[in-house]
């Protein structure tokens, strides 16, 4: 009795245990595509900067190293910028694989679509933040700084860390549809799910847009307004894929009826 018991826990948990090893390996994956994506970034860090300051809202913009660290956490920066950018589809790709033995091949088809949107979307949510956000928040401190007297020096350090603490989490925020389109293909979300949790999404995300923007009311909107609507096209995106898993699960119940 206790035998056929053990042999009953050890059949219930071996698909769990596959499911924690598949897992584990596709995280390898990923951390692997990143450092490699680090090394290629370092090469690539130096034209990258060259176009940020080139293309700064300050015109002649100076910048200055207050640390003999600044210039290597600096290359460091943009190469785990680049990294991220390379990262985010492959990612993406290796949840896909994670769950294809899930689905159908309707369902595989149709969801590996989402990879290349994933590089889309952070390309957009970089443009957003860098061509919008970002000249907004800079040019509100300068003119605080310019109000008090101060003589602004800037820092290259302190300089980009302001820049992609605007960039990394609104571009983050922009692949929110895809995700939730995603999950919500393969069954994991569920449009009453979304609609349940819009006041606190809506919340979390309007904290986010009044973090990153300055503190005043129009670029408070500016940026919390398209985050909020990206959760709502999100919530649309996911009633017409849920929809469409639905019907499709239907339709293969009435076959296997028939049959």
């Amino acid at each position: 009795m206790a035998e056929n018991q053990s042999a009953q826990r050890s059949d219930e948990w071996m698909p769990l245990t596959e499911h924690l090893g598949e897992l584990r390996k596709r995280i390898i994956y990923c951390l692997i595509v990143f450092a490699i994506g680090l090394v290629g970034g370092l090469f690539g860090s130096q034209p990258v900067f060259d176009y940020l300051v080139d293309a700064a809202p300050e015109k002649n913009l100076d910048l200055h190293a207050f640390s003999p660290w600044d210039a290597i956490g600096l290359y460091m920066k943009f190469a785990f910028l680049i990294s991220f950018i390379v990262a985010i589809p492959f990612a993406m790709f290796q949840l896909w694989l994670f769950v294809k033995p899930a689905l159908g091949e309707k369902e595989q088809r149709a969801t590996l679509v989402f990879v290349p949107w994933a590089l889309v979307m952070c390309l957009v949510g970089l443009a957003f933040s860098y061509f919008i956000v970002f000249p907004m928040a800079f040019l509100f401190t300068e003119k605080v700084t310019f109000n008090l007297g101060l003589e602004q020096t800037y820092g290259v350090s302190q300089y980009f860390s302001f820049l992609f603490n605007i960039l990394l989490p609104i571009s983050l925020l922009f692949e929110l549809p895809l995700v939730i389109l995603f999950l919500s293909r393969i069954g994991i979300l569920s449009p009453a799910l979304l609609v349940r949790m819009r006041k606190v999404a809506w919340f979390i995300l309007i904290a986010i847009g009044v973090t990153v923007t300055p503190p005043d009311v129009v670029s408070d909107l500016l940026v919390a307004v398209p985050l909020v609507l990206l959760y709502e096209i999100s919530v649309l995106l996911s009633k017409l894929a849920f929809g469409r898993r639905q019907r499709m699960l239907e339709r293969e119940m009435a076959a296997m009826d028939e049959a």
